[in-house]
């Protein structure tokens, strides 16, 4: 059985064939080696009573010239995969190699997870739920009259619909790409009504009048360190997202919880959108519970 301890990376000629009392899926993605999530698929999958093997495609480790991505995604068909779940940098482009979408994944333009089935490509986003669910849990009561994102790529549109539904007023978007920040602005402002959320250049005016600053770039992961803002920004008065788990404590996540500022880690997110795509690739509802305290041991 592969796990999740298994190196990541792999040339695509060494996938195997999934046998057919085997559920086979995967994580295509750039430096995800830490990654959590197959641990938290294949616990989950023994737990219900079946064989459950999670595969990483980190591009990372396939060499100069690694295959692209709709390579990966035909190769993973050929060997039977269930389905693949999707992550940075390629959340976007996954749409444009899809049969269908689902109505979440529609209105965020991406993708994290796509279920194989019949032969045919359906692409979801779990990301939506995960952070949604995870937002409703962890900041319940936080102001919500203006909040500065920062990122507006596949996640990041994923967490800008989950902070408008969850009642922000004004959402400032913030990108070094002001063509993506713009294009995630007029989505934003057909769903949900003109007012809603704008571009966004002077980030410290920003973060001045921010009740809440969330990070959806990867500036603060392992293979990319750093903080998305200045530090000094940070007040006491506003609250801190960030949706990077590993690290599990990002330098965003440090310094904000050193001026005293409520916070919240990635790991609620990578839960629950873990939590639904197992849903969309077995037909089995997972024990949420459950697959926290596996994404939770993994760090003991």
């Amino acid at each position: 059985m592969i796990t999740a301890a298994q190196p990541a990376g792999p040339r695509l000629s060494a996938l195997p064939q999934a046998p057919d009392d085997t559920i086979l899926v995967g994580l295509i993605g750039h430096g995800i080696g830490l990654s959590r999530t197959p641990r938290m698929h294949e616990v989950e999958g023994a737990e219900l009573g079946f064989r459950y093997v999670y595969r990483l495609f980190d591009v990372a480790g396939m060499g100069e010239s690694p295959p692209s991505f709709g390579e990966i995604l035909r190769a993973a068909e050929l060997c039977g995969f269930a389905g693949l779940n999707v992550t940075y940098p390629y959340k976007k482009e996954a749409v444009s190699h899809l049969d269908d979408l689902a109505d979440e994944a529609r209105s965020v333009g991406a993708v994290n997870t796509i279920v194989l089935k019949d032969g045919r490509r359906v692409g979801h986003n779990t990301d939506l739920w995960g952070f949604s669910e995870s937002f409703q849990r962890e900041m319940a009561g936080v102001g919500r009259r203006t909040v500065l994102l920062l990122g507006a790529g596949g996640a990041g549109g994923a967490v800008a619909h989950g902070l408008l539904d969850n009642g922000v007023e004004t959402l400032l978007v913030a990108d070094t790409d002001t063509t993506r920040a713009r294009v995630l602005v007029q989505e934003l402002t057909e769903r949900f009504g003109a007012d809603r959320a704008c571009i966004e250049l002077d980030v410290a005016a920003a973060a001045s009048v921010a009740d809440g600053v969330v990070n959806a770039t990867p500036i603060g992961m392992a293979s990319c360190p750093g903080t998305p803002l200045s530090v000094d920004l940070l007040a006491d008065r506003m609250w801190v997202a960030d949706i990077i788990y590993f690290p599990m404590e990002t330098e965003l996540i440090r310094a904000a919880r050193a001026k005293g500022c409520q916070t919240m880690v990635g790991s609620g997110m990578a839960v629950f959108q873990a939590v639904r795509a197992f849903e969309l690739f077995t037909g089995l509802r997972p024990d949420s519970d459950r697959m926290k305290a596996t994404f939770d041991a993994c760090n003991r």
